[in-house]
């Protein structure tokens, strides 16, 4: 029996011959409720939060309903260069190092996050031309929720509160101030949920 391979032609028009429709998923279709995704951390990383710890955090946040309002994925993400990232209706935490401590951590990072370092209580030392940040896991893990995933959920916040809501127009700088805001709303019921 022969069998077909060309799609018809249907008023001069070739027919596609498969399915052309993106598979939905939540970066292409809006979700009702945000999906908590873990993702593989990558080799050399680990992931310190849960999707449970993710679950736990959000219910000690102020004004969820409006802040989850087109988010439709908190991505527990593979490791990288990065810490956590934005896109449209996603905001993406980073898997951690295999190895908590940093052995050369930028003054620059320091400088920027000092605050919530000394908040935590992570030891940070310079050893020679390097700067150690020894970290312990409840830490990183305090410092993943308490200030990148804030952070992210600030680029969404600033996408969801302009005109167009497509893109984050008021940049790192806002999103800095909104997870430094919202670190010292939430400080005490994340002590007593989390502990360190």
């Amino acid at each position: 029996m022969n069998r077909k391979s060309a799609p018809k032609v249907r008023r001069g028009r070739v027919q596609k011959k498969n399915n052309w429709v993106l598979t939905p998923s939540y970066y292409t279709t809006e979700q009702s409720l945000p999906v908590i995704d873990r993702r593989r951390p990558g080799e050399g990383y680990r992931h310190l939060l849960r999707r449970r710890d993710i679950e736990d955090f959000i219910a000690i946040l102020p004004e969820w309903d409006a802040l989850a309002e087109g988010l439709n994925a908190i991505v527990l993400a593979r490791g990288g260069d990065e810490m956590g990232w934005h896109e449209p209706g996603v905001v993406h935490v980073c898997a951690w190092e295999e190895e908590l401590w940093w052995d050369d951590t930028a003054p620059s990072f320091v400088d920027e996050h000092r605050e919530i370092l000394e908040l935590l209580g992570v030891v940070v030392e310079k050893r020679g031309d390097r700067v150690v940040t020894e970290w312990s896991e409840s830490q990183a893990r305090a410092f993943q929720l308490l200030h990148v995933l804030l952070h992210e959920l600030g680029h969404h916040h600033d996408r969801m509160t302009t005109r167009s809501r497509h893109d984050a127009a008021r940049g790192e700088r806002f999103a800095e101030e909104y997870a430094r805001r919202h670190e010292a709303r939430v400080w005490d019921e994340y002590v007593r949920r989390f502990g360190l």
